[in-house]
């Protein structure tokens, strides 16, 4: 589950067309920062990770969302940092070790065709990315042009984007169809904790835990609109929380809507995960979803290296190194390559 994504296939949910994009859309958002992409370019989502990248061009790369313990050229690169990788480096991703997603975005995004505006992949109806599947071994993906004022070596360090791992507490919007359910089925969904399923996909989360009680005992509607994070009860009277690859209709009823702001978390949600509900209105759900734009398109992006002009064979070279935690970075003349560094010296 290598997929292309962008934010999705918006505008065409009318016509039974998924919307799909990023699960992760913050680490997306974040991830064409750091390379300078418009924010609708393409990059590549990575489920539990084992990718391989073999570059034909030197790219700035940057990896976003959970820790794949990533190496170029052998070399560990950390995730919100932006690198350069020359023509014929090799890029690894191991196993995510906390979360679910990594991202992989690249100088100029990915060139695959668009299909209704977007080259995002949806694989049960075959379209977007790839010939609408999974990427495979000896897939060849092109690159659009990238900015002329895109750098390598930025850092994205704002902690409130990081991926937390552990349990989740969900924000939610009651309804549409709250008014289905008994006064104690809302305080089952409120007051108790559930634990995602690994029933689950990119087309929703399944949850287990106590039942929800419908006022009725059934749990069937008339079919209408689903949205990104409708909380749908089956039957079983257990949640659902739909994600990007859900249907565009469901004919279960709906007893909440998850706040956008809370949606990139799901992404990252792995099995056995345990999720918490917090019932908020309209408009808190509206303000910190504004805040959380914001601060993903206000945060500095912090240049690491500080390099300095030393003379070599009568040309000046911009040359530079610094650490910061787990970030170990060299600057020449521009260009940030990770460094493995085993000594110092002289030793402090």
């Amino acid at each position: 589950m290598t997929l292309v994504q962008d934010r999705g296939r918006t505008g065409y949910q009318q016509l039974g067309v998924s919307v799909s994009g990023a699960v992760d859309s913050d680490a997306l958002d974040i991830g064409n920062r750091l390379v300078g992409n418009d924010p609708n370019a393409a990059g590549i989502e990575v489920m539990l990770g084992g990718l391989e990248i073999e570059f034909t061009r030197p790219t700035v790369v940057a990896i976003t969302g959970a820790d794949p313990g990533a190496t170029l050229d052998g070399v560990p690169v950390a995730t919100n940092v932006s690198y350069v990788a020359h023509d014929g480096a090799v890029m690894r991703l191991g196993m995510i070790a906390s979360g679910l997603r990594a991202y992989v975005s690249l100088a100029g995004g990915i060139k695959t065709d668009q299909i209704l505006n977007s080259r995002s992949t949806h694989v049960a109806s075959e379209i977007g990315g790839i010939a609408g599947r999974a990427l495979a071994q000896g897939d060849e993906l092109e690159l659009g042009e990238s900015t002329s004022d895109v750098v390598s070596g930025t850092l994205f360090e704002n902690e409130d984007f990081a991926i937390a791992g552990g349990d989740l507490t969900v924000r939610v919007v009651l309804g549409p169809q709250d008014d289905e359910f008994s006064a104690a089925g809302i305080e089952t969904l409120v007051n108790s904790t559930y634990t995602v399923s690994d029933q689950s996909n990119r087309q929703g989360l399944r949850l287990d835990g106590p039942v929800i009680e419908s006022k009725s005992g059934r749990y069937d509607i008339i079919s209408d609109a689903v949205v990104n994070g409708s909380v749908q009860v089956p039957g079983d009277g257990k949640p659902i929380i739909l994600l990007a690859d859900r249907q565009t209709t469901g004919g279960y009823a709906k007893i909440a809507t998850v706040s956008t702001i809370d949606l990139p978390k799901l992404g990252q949600a792995s099995p056995g995960t345990r999720i918490s509900f917090e019932v908020i209105s309209v408009e808190q759900a509206q303000d910190l979803l504004v805040t959380k734009n914001q601060m993903i398109q206000d945060s500095e992006l912090v240049q690491v290296v500080e390099s300095m002009v030393v003379r070599v064979d009568d040309e000046d070279v911009a040359v530079g190194v610094a650490e910061k935690e787990d970030i170990r970075l060299a600057a020449i003349d521009g260009d940030i390559y990770p460094i493995s560094v085993e000594e110092y010296s002289p030793a402090e």
